[in-house]
C-alpha cells in the first residue's frame, strides 16, 4: 500500500476521509464511534480525521493503519475485518506468513537455516511483531526438597551459562525466562531440570545445544559462572525480565533458524533475539502448568560426551553408513549438501537389520503363494432383478 498523508486539518473532515485509502474506510468509521464523544457541535466525521491524524502522524500507510487498529477495542476490529478484505491478513490471526502455499509434503529439515553474515540480515529485515511482548508473571517457586532446589538452580545455572556467559545482564536474564517460561507451558516438561535436558538423551532434537554438542565436559569459568548463579538464582525467586515477556524461544544473531519466521519477534537483547508463540499460546494466561516441584538427577558425565556428529564427505548415502552402528544417524556432506542419513530408533524399539528384512519378506512371499483366494459365490439374482455387467473403473491392465 503506498503511503499517503493526510491533507492539511483546515480541509473539511468529509473531503480528508475521501482522500484516504478504501483499505482504512471501514476501520475509521469504527474508530470514529470511540474517538467522538465530544459536546462540541461540529460533525464527528471531522473529529474522526482528527483524531486518526493525532494516531497516526498524518501517515496513511501499513504504519499508520497498524496505529489506528491499535486503538479499536475487539468488537470494532472484527466488524472491520468483516466488511474490509484488505484487513484479513493471515498474521492478525496468528498464522504463519505464506501458509496458504505450505505444503505437508515433506518434513523439516534438521538444517539450521543460514548463519554468519546472511543470517545477520535475514534476522534484521525481519521486524518486531506489532504488539507481540506480553508480561510474564513471576515464576513461583516451591521444590520439594533442598535437593530439588539445588538441581534446579543449578541446571537454570548451566543453561545461562552455556549459553549467555558473556551477554549483559538482561540477556542472562532472558534466557533464565525463557527456561521457566517452558516450565509453565504445557508444551514443555514441568521442571526446570526437564526443560534444559529435553531431548538431551537423542541423538538429535536437544532443545539447548550445550546439553548434546560436549559443552558439559568443559569445566566452567568461575567468575563467569557465579555470575551466572546469581541470574538463575534471581529468576527463580521471581525476578521477571519484562523486555522478553512470554518468549519461549531464541537464538543469536548470527543464525536465522527456519522456525523463526512461524513465531512472534519479540525484540533482540544482547546477541540473542527473542520469540514467542503466536496466538492465544502466546499470551499470558497459556502458561498455567504448576512446577511439579520435583527436579530430575542428571546424569552430567552421560551428556558431557557429543552426541551430534561432525559431518562428513561422502560419494554416496551407502558409503557414509559404511561400518556405522546400527541405528546410529550421522551428518554427512554428498555433493555438497549436508544431510542426516541413518534410522533413527523409536520409542527405544530396535531397527529390524537387512537379513531380518529378507526373512520377513520371503516368509510373506510363502504365505502368499499358499493363501489362494476362494472364487466368489454368486448368488441367482432374486425374481424381476436383471442382472449387468460391472465396469471396473482404473483397474490395472495387465
Amino acid at each position: 500500500m503506498p503511503h499517503r498523508r493526510l491533507p492539511p486539518l483546515r480541509i473539511t473532515g468529509r473531503r480528508a476521509l475521501a482522500a484516504a485509502p478504501a483499505a482504512l474506510a471501514v476501520t475509521l468509521a469504527a474508530m470514529g464511534v470511540a474517538m467522538s464523544a465530544s459536546s462540541s457541535p461540529r460533525p464527528d466525521i471531522d473529529r474522526t480525521v482528527e483524531a486518526v491524524a493525532r494516531t497516526t502522524g498524518g501517515d496513511l500507510g501499513p504504519q499508520g493503519m497498524a496505529a489506528v487498529m491499535a486503538r479499536l477495542d475487539a468488537a470494532q476490529l472484527a466488524t472491520a475485518r468483516r466488511h474490509d478484505p484488505a484487513l484479513n491478513l493471515p498474521e492478525l490471526y496468528g498464522l504463519t506468513p505464506g501458509w496458504e502455499s505450505l505444503t505437508l509434503g515433506g518434513k523439516p529439515s534438521l538444517d539450521q537455516g543460514a548463519s554468519g553474515l546472511a543470517a545477520q540480515l535475514l534476522n534484521a529485515a525481519m521486524p518486531v511483531a506489532l504488539g507481540a511482548l506480553r508480561p510474564a508473571q513471576p515464576y513461583v517457586f516451591r521444590p520439594a526438597s533442598a535437593a530439588d532446589r539445588q538441581r534446579a538452580l543449578r541446571c537454570l545455572t548451566q543453561a545461562v551459562y552455556y549459553e549467555a556467559a558473556l551477554e549483559p545482564d538482561e540477556g542472562q536474564a532472558g534466557v533464565a525466562q525463557v527456561v521457566l517460561n517452558r516450565v509453565r507451558d504445557p508444551n514443555y516438561p514441568d521442571s526446570v531440570c526437564g526443560v534444559v535436558y529435553q531431548g538431551a538423551e537423542r541423538t538429535t532434537g536437544c532443545q539447548f545445544s550445550f546439553t548434546c554438542d560436549g559443552s558439559l565436559a568443559r569445566g566452567p569459568v568461575r567468575w563467569a559462572w557465579e555470575r551466572a548463579e546469581r541470574a538463575a538464582a534471581r529468576a527463580l525467586n521471581g525476578h521477571v525480565a519484562t523486555r522478553v515477556g512470554t518468549a519461549t524461544h531464541y537464538h543469536a544473531d548470527y543464525v536465522h533458524p527456519w522456525w523463526s519466521p512461524t513465531l512472534a519477534k519479540i525484540t533482540q537483547v544482547g546477541a540473542h533475539i527473542f520469540y514467542r508463540w503466536k496466538g492465544a499460546a502466546g499470551e499470558t494466561a497459556a502458561f498455567v502448568d504448576r512446577p511439579s516441584g520435583h527436579e530430575p538427577s542428571i546424569d552430567e558425565a552421560r551428556f558431557a560426551r557429543p552426541r551430534v556428529l561432525l559431518a562428513t564427505v561422502a560419494d554416496s548415502v551407502e558409503e557414509a553408513l559404511a561400518g556405522a552402528a546400527p541405528n546410529q544417524l550421522r551428518t554427512v556432506e554428498i555433493n555438497g549438501q549436508t544431510r542426516v542419513v541413518g534410522i533413527a530408533s523409536l520409542g527405544g524399539r530396535r531397527q529390524a537389520d537387512k537379513e531380518e528384512i529378507a526373512a520377513i519378506n520371503e516368509r510373506l512371499k510363502a504365505y502368499e503363494a499358499t493363501s489362494t483366494p476362494t472364487a466368489a459365490v454368486t448368488a441367482p439374482p432374486p425374481a424381476g432383478v436383471t442382472p449387468m455387467a460391472v465396469e471396473e473403473v482404473g483397474k490395472p491392465q495387465g
